[in-house]
């Protein structure tokens, strides 16, 4: 329900939403079938790791992404371009953190 709701904040934000997947494996096979220009994760899947499923995904080809979790995640353990957003987070901060994601000037 929380990815629902989170889906309908990005697509009213402008964002175009491709997929969302509760399974590192379904992570992974949308990522590699619909090659988004950012990822929002939760660490925390129905069934694997988010964490494992970044990792798979930027083997290929990196992908700005952006951890969204209420767990602690430490910076240094993720790929230094990776985006940290604490749960509970406002709309102002999920734009901020896609500001970061994309970088200057990409949204």
């Amino acid at each position: 329900m929380i990815a629902l709701l989170l889906e309908m904040v990005l697509e009213e934000m402008g964002f175009a939403v491709c997929a969302v997947e509760a399974t590192e494996t379904g992570a992974v096979a949308a990522a590699q079938r619909c090659s988004p220009q950012l990822m929002i994760v939760d660490a925390r899947l129905r069934q694997g790791s988010g964490l494992r499923a970044v990792q798979q995904i930027n083997c290929a080809k990196f992908i700005p992404h952006i951890f969204a979790s209420g767990d602690m995640l430490v910076q240094g353990s993720l790929d230094p371009r990776a985006v940290i957003l604490r749960k509970p987070f406002l709309e102002s901060d999920l734009a901020l953190a896609i500001q970061q994601a994309l970088g200057p000037g990409r949204w």
